[in-house]
């Protein structure tokens, strides 16, 4: 496809990687001339310097034989007018908007009226992963497939827990009734393939794929040593710390740190049990007055990943038993998420993820961005038969997959199916397919792409 981005930010600037490296036609829109330069020094992809919103800049680009416009500046005022630009003077085909600012997503009219396709929101992508998460103590993951029928789990393997020191195979004896299974492990950030005869290690990093009705039991099973989640401390009042307290106030008791005193009278108006506190989340007076050692989560939202470190790391030091910590910062991630900080939350990844969903082709119905982008999680829907496709009516192990995919799960209909090698694809199964090597995306796609013939 020809795709224009609007915006050289990390989320534009990983979106035009991943689909550059997948041999799509990119063109990168910037007012930062510098970033660009460096971008096509890295990149296979076009660059314009300018507003996205300006129709000459826009035609600069290609708009007007380009199928898919992605709009992730860092102003939700130029990504709606550049969508509705190419609508209305271009008949671009699809148009796609980040959107943070909640007025704008409160009128679901007015987005619709725009002829906007479809509206990324990292802040609600970012709390219903936070929310996930705090659901399921001890999940670093916490990730929906085939409409929520088959959920991906994962978690950090522990001496003393059910795994460690023992085969995956294990697990299946122990637990046969539950319907999981072991897709990607990764130790010391090396994939290593899942077989039964595996032998779990500390410090692994676990991924499970498990029929949704089945998470909780495995969660206390592998986790056991976790217990459910009670008092949780916010730190940061912003747009997504709000939200989070918002759906997590009925049920947990929630406190919300917010340094600006105006900001803090503001939301506190719109909470109904949550506590709001003017202060700083790093201070260790305060942490230790509102007992910080008996929390049972402390979540580090503010707008800056310095912060969020800080009081993350400061919030485990003083007894917090879980801290995660909002940081946008690839390098950031990677050097904090196996130390003091439990779990590192990257709004990044939660918007590629939603962006690479919509853009994937060959009934590519769902995709999850893992481990900083290195490896994906993938739902596919076969669709045809034995003569138009290149899966359905064949079992798993004459699917040629590329390097380092493997299929975890099937859902048809409101089954749920665990893979084995003798397992027959039907037409209409949706597969989650764990893939730790993302160059062979493009073959996943070519797999599930249907013959002409199919009708």
């Amino acid at each position: 496809m020809k795709i224009i981005i609007l915006g050289a930010g990390q989320v534009g600037t990983t979106l035009a990687n991943s689909l550059a490296n997948e041999l799509h036609d990119i063109t990168i829109v910037d007012v930062n001339h510098e970033k660009l330069e460096q971008l096509s020094n890295r990149f296979e992809l076009r660059t314009v310097t300018g507003r996205g919103s300006y129709p000459p800049i826009l035609r600069q680009a290609g708009i007007e034989d380009t199928d898919m416009l992605i709009a992730v500046t860092d102003s939700d005022e130029t990504n709606i007018l550049a969508c509705y630009i190419a609508h209305t003077y271009f008949r671009t085909p699809k148009r796609i908007a980040r959107i943070r600012s909640q007025r704008y997503l409160d009128e679901p009219d007015f987005i619709n009226k725009l002829h906007i396709d479809l509206v990324i929101s990292p802040e609600q992508l970012v709390t219903d992963s936070i929310r996930n998460l705090i659901e399921y103590p001890g999940a670093l993951h916490v990730l929906d497939f085939a409409e929520g029928h088959l959920r991906l789990v994962a978690f950090i393997a522990y001496t003393g827990g059910t795994l460690v020191g023992h085969t995956i195979a294990t697990m299946a004896e122990q637990m046969p009734q539950l319907k999981a299974r072991v897709v990607a492990i990764y130790r010391h950030n090396q994939p290593i393939k899942p077989t039964g005869d595996t032998l779990v290690a500390h410090g692994d990093e676990v991924f499970i794929l498990v029929a949704r009705g089945d998470l909780r039991e495995l969660m206390k099973v592998l986790r056991r040593l976790d217990k459910e989640a009670k008092s949780i401390i916010i730190a940061g009042g912003g747009n997504i710390g709000k939200r989070l307290a918002l759906t997590l106030e009925k049920q947990y008791h929630v406190k919300v740190i917010e340094r600006d005193r105006a900001r803090a009278a503001e939301i506190y108006q719109e909470f109904t049990n949550a506590m709001v506190l003017v202060g700083d989340g790093s201070d260790d007076a305060l942490l230790k007055n509102e007992n910080i050692a008996s929390t049972d989560i402390f979540c580090a939202l503010t707008d800056y990943d310095e912060f969020n470190i800080i009081s993350a790391i400061m919030a485990k030091k003083m007894g917090a038993k879980q801290v995660m910590a909002l940081i946008n910062r690839s390098d950031f991630g990677e050097l904090f998420e196996s130390g003091y900080i439990d779990i590192v939350i990257s709004p990044k990844d939660a918007t590629l993820s939603a962006l690479l969903s919509y853009v994937r082709r060959g009934d590519i119905e769902n995709v999850h961005t893992l481990r900083n982008g290195a490896a994906e999680a993938i739902e596919a829907i076969a669709h045809g038969d034995k003569n138009t496709s290149k899966v359905v009516g064949r079992v798993i192990e004459e699917i040629s997959l590329p390097k380092g995919a493997y299929i975890g799960a099937i859902a048809r209909g409101d089954d749920v199916l665990m893979a084995h090698h003798d397992t027959v694809i039907e037409s209409g199964d949706h597969l989650v397919i764990f893939l730790n090597d993302k160059s062979g995306i493009k073959a996943i796609e070519r797999l599930f792409q249907v013959d002409f013939t199919f009708l």
